[in-house]
C-alpha cells in the first residue's frame, strides 16, 4: 500500500499534507497521535471512504477502493446486546460469504473455513454461543476473525484493543500480528497507546497539530521528536519496558488520560 503527495484538508484545516508512504507486506505499522489528529480518517481513507484533497493511495499499483476484499479491517470493540440471537459462528461467517447475495451455496466449504477462522482466533470453545453472552475480548476475537475472512493483503485495525482488559488487549494484539507474518499481510494499528503493541510494531506514523513523522519507534517516539511535532516541550520516558509521555500540551493529551494530567501513556 502506498501514498504519495497524500493531502486532507477539511476547510481551512489540513491533517495532514504531503505523505509519502510505502506500507509493506507483513510490517506491523502503527498510526499514533491525539484526539484529532486524523488517525481513524487516515484508515478510511485506506478504505476508499474519504476521498484525499490531493495526492494519492492505492493498493497494488491501483487506486485504493470502497468494500475491497484485498482489505480487512478491526473496528473498535463495541459491545452486542446481551439479547444478540447471532452465534459466534454465524457473525465469523458474515465475513466468510456475507458479501454474496441470494442463497449460501458451498455449505461444508463455508463451514470448514468459519471453523478454520475460529480456530485460529481460539473461539473454537464458543463458536455456538451467542454473541451477546461473550466478554468483550472474546467479541473482539470475532471481530478479528471476521476481518481476516478473505485472507487479506492489508488489514486495518481502528483501535482495536479499547475497552480490553489487559490479558485480552495481549491476545487480540497477538492475534494480529500472527497474521502480518504467518500470512504477510500488511497491518495498520490506530492506536493511542503504543505499549500494547511495543514488541510488534516496525514503523509508526505519528500525527499532530497537522504534522507527521514516520519511522521505527526508537526514531520517532523520543523528546526531540515529539517536542518537534507539538511545539512545545514534551519528555519521553522508558521505564520497565514501557514508554511514558510528561507535558503533553492539555489540547492534545489522549482520551484515556484525565482533562488536569500532563504525563500519561504514550499515544
Amino acid at each position: 500500500m502506498s501514498l504519495r503527495g497524500a493531502t486532507l484538508s477539511f476547510g481551512q484545516r489540513t491533517l495532514w499534507e504531503g505523505l509519502d508512504l510505502d506500507i509493506n507486506p507483513g510490517e506491523f505499522f502503527a498510526v499514533l497521535g491525539p484526539n484529532g489528529s486524523g488517525k481513524t480518517t487516515f484508515l478510511k481513507v485506506l478504505l476508499g471512504l474519504v476521498e484525499l484533497s490531493a495526492g494519492t493511495a492505492e493498493l497494488g499499483g491501483r487506486p485504493v477502493e470502497r468494500g475491497s476484499r484485498r482489505i480487512g479491517y478491526v473496528p473498535q470493540q463495541k459491545s452486542f446486546d446481551p439479547d444478540t440471537p447471532l452465534r459466534a459462528r454465524d457473525l465469523v461467517g458474515l465475513g466468510v460469504d456475507g458479501h454474496r447475495w441470494g442463497i449460501r451455496t458451498g455449505v461444508a466449504k463455508t463451514s470448514r473455513r468459519i471453523d478454520e477462522l475460529l480456530g485460529f482466533v481460539g473461539a473454537t470453545d464458543y463458536a455456538n454461543v451467542p454473541v451477546g453472552q461473550l466478554s468483550g475480548g472474546e467479541q473482539q476475537r470475532l471481530r478479528v476473525a471476521q476481518a481476516l475472512a478473505a485472507d487479506p493483503a492489508v488489514l486495518l485495525c481502528d483501535e482495536p484493543l479499547l475497552s480490553l482488559d489487559l490479558q485480552h488487549q495481549q491476545a487480540v494484539s497477538a492475534l494480529i500480528n500472527r497474521q502480518c507474518h504467518e500470512r504477510d499481510s500488511a497491518v495498520v494499528f490506530v492506536t493511542h497507546e503504543i505499549n500494547p503493541i511495543m514488541d510488534y510494531v516496525d514503523r509508526v506514523l505519528y500525527l499532530a497539530d497537522g504534522r507527521f513523522r514516520v519511522g521505527t519507534p526508537a526514531e520517532v517516539m523520543t523528546t526531540e521528536v515529539l517536542s518537534e511535532l507539538y511545539c512545545s516541550h514534551v519528555e519521553v520516558i522508558q521505564a520497565n519496558g514501557r514508554l511514558i509521555v510528561v507535558g503533553l500540551p492539555e489540547a492534545a493529551t489522549h482520551h484515556h488520560e484525565d482533562s488536569h494530567a500532563v504525563a500519561g501513556e504514550v499515544g
